[in-house]
C-alpha cells in the first residue's frame, strides 16, 4: 500500500460528530488507579455470604465482558482506518483505551474485594452465546469482510446488544445495588465513582455505534433488514443473561433488585435506539450528522 495524500494537509480535520465524541473522551479522561477502593474492601467483608456471592456474580460478568470488547474492537478500528475516516478512527482510539480502563477497574475491584481467581462459574449459556461466540465472530469477520453489511452486523452486536442492552442495563443495576447498600450503611464510594465514569464512557460508545449503523442505513436503506435480523437474533440471549442473574437466586436476589425493573429498562433503551435507526432509512447523512447529538444522550 502506498499513500497518495494526507487529509490534514489537504483540508484539515472535519468538524463531525465522531470528532466531537473524540473531544469529549479527552475531556472526561480518568485513571482507574486513582480510585480509592479501601472503603469498598472493608464493606465487602461486612456483607452476608449471599450478598458477596451476588456481588461477585455481577462483577464476573462485567470484567469478562469488558475484556471481550477490548479484545474484539480492533478489527473495526482497522476497517475504519482503511476507509480513511480519520475523525472516526481518532475517536475509536479513545474507545479502545476506555475499554482497557474498564477491564483495569474491575480487575482492581475484584482484587481488592474478592480474593477469588476463577469466576467463570457465573457464565451461563446465554452469556457464553453472546460473549464467547457471537461477539468475536461478528467482529472477527471484519478482518476479511469490511463490507457495509458486515460493519452493520458488528455494530449491532457490539454497540446495540453488548453495550446498549447488557452493559448499560448491567451498570444501571450495579449502580442501583451499590446505592441501596450505601443507604444501609455499607459504603462503596470507589465502586460508585468507577461506575459513573464507565457509564459516561459507554454512552459515547453507544452513540458512535448508532451513528455508524445510521450512516450505512442512510446510504443504503436495504441494509435495515440486516439490522432487524441481527437484533431479533441476539435480543433473546441478551434478555436471557439478565433473567439468568436473578434466576440463580430462587429465594430472591440478595442485593434487593427487581428483575422486571431491569428488563423494562433494557427494552426501553433498546426500543429508543431502534426507532432512531428506523428513521435513518429516510434521512441523508447530513441530517444524521445534524441530529447525532441526540444519539449520545449523556455522551
Amino acid at each position: 500500500m502506498v499513500r497518495e495524500s494526507f487529509k490534514t494537509v489537504r483540508k484539515g480535520l472535519e468538524e463531525s460528530f465522531p470528532l466531537k465524541l473524540y473531544h469529549k473522551a479527552k475531556r472526561y479522561f480518568w485513571d482507574p488507579q486513582t480510585i480509592d477502593l479501601e472503603e469498598d474492601q472493608k464493606t465487602f467483608q461486612k456483607l452476608s455470604p449471599e450478598q458477596k456471592e451476588a456481588s461477585l456474580h455481577l462483577a464476573s460478568l462485567f470484567v469478562a465482558g469488558e475484556e471481550a470488547v477490548t479484545l474484539d474492537l480492533l478489527p473495526l478500528v482497522q476497517v475504519i482506518a482503511r476507509e480513511g475516516r480519520l475523525e472516526e478512527e481518532m475517536f475509536l482510539t479513545t474507545f479502545l483505551v476506555d475499554e482497557a480502563k474498564h477491564v483495569e477497574f474491575f480487575s482492581l475491584l475484584l482484587q481488592a474485594t474478592a480474593g477469588e481467581a476463577n469466576l467463570e462459574r457465573f457464565h451461563g449459556s446465554n452469556y457464553r452465546k453472546i460473549f464467547y461466540e457471537e461477539l468475536p465472530q461478528a467482529m472477527g469477520r471484519l478482518l476479511n469482510d469490511p463490507s457495509p453489511e458486515a460493519q452493520v452486523e458488528a455494530a449491532v452486536t457490539y454497540n446495540m446488544i453488548v453495550e446498549g442492552v447488557l452493559a448499560e442495563t448491567g451498570y444501571y443495576a450495579y449502580y442501583r445495588s451499590a446505592e441501596l447498600l450505601n443507604a444501609q450503611g455499607f459504603a462503596l464510594p470507589g465502586t460508585l465513582e468507577g461506575i459513573r465514569h464507565i457509564q459516561r464512557d459507554e454512552s459515547r460508545h453507544i452513540a458512535y455505534g448508532i451513528y455508524l449503523i445510521a450512516r450505512h442505513v442512510a446510504a443504503n436503506p436495504e441494509l435495515f433488514p440486516v439490522v432487524e435480523r441481527r437484533m431479533s437474533t441476539l435480543l433473546p440471549y441478551a434478555l436471557g443473561v439478565v433473567q439468568d442473574i436473578f434466576q440463580a437466586y430462587p429465594e430472591g436476589f440478595p442485593l434487593k433488585l427487581d428483575m422486571n425493573e431491569f428488563i423494562q429498562y433494557a427494552m426501553g433503551q433498546f426500543q429508543k435506539r431502534y426507532r432512531r435507526l428506523e428513521l435513518a432509512q429516510k434521512k441523508g447523512l447530513k441530517e444524521i450528522e445534524a441530529e447525532a447529538e441526540a444519539f449520545g444522550e449523556e455522551a
